[in-house]
Parts: C-alpha cells; sequence; structure tokens
C-alpha cells in the first residue's frame, strides 16, 4: 500500500485506513521507532496490562489471603543465625 504525507500543522503525518488500524491492533496510545530507513508504528506497551484481572481472578480464587505468608524469624527456632 502506498500513501502519501500530508500537512497537519507544523508537522506531516499520513492517514492510517480504518481497516489497517484494526489489523494492526493499534490504540490510542503508539510506539514509533526509526530502522533502516523505515518506521514502525505498533501499539505501546501498557505496563502491567492485564494485572486488573488477574488480581480480580486471585481474589476469587482466595488466592490473596496473605495469612498462609505469615513467616517470622521465630519460625525458624535457630535454624539460621541473623549476623
Amino acid at each position: 500500500m502506498e500513501t502519501k504525507l500530508i500537512k497537519i500543522g507544523n508537522s506531516q503525518g499520513i492517514r492510517l485506513p480504518k481497516a489497517v488500524i484494526e489489523q494492526a491492533g493499534l490504540t490510542h496510545q503508539l510506539e514509533l521507532k526509526v530502522a533502516e530507513g523505515a518506521v514502525i508504528i505498533r501499539s505501546a506497551k501498557r505496563t502491567r496490562e492485564g494485572w486488573e484481572d488477574a488480581a480480580a481472578q486471585c481474589h476469587a480464587a482466595s488466592g490473596d489471603k496473605l495469612d498462609e505468608w505469615n513467616i517470622t524469624l521465630a519460625d525458624f527456632h535457630g535454624e539460621w543465625e541473623w549476623k
């Protein structure tokens, strides 16, 4: 597919057809990279993407109960020495 640069204010840009945006899975936040004379456009990686759903699933499965994790130094009964 070929396209032309268009004037956008003091910059230039390209228009991407809706089908291209959908096929590439592009979102509002994009990452641009220049490599070997090419411009690569892809959706920006979202930090912690999916964590909210994973936490909800963990909670539903009671996997977030931290009372099982309550280990103190007294639990080791001298197995190791604090230096």
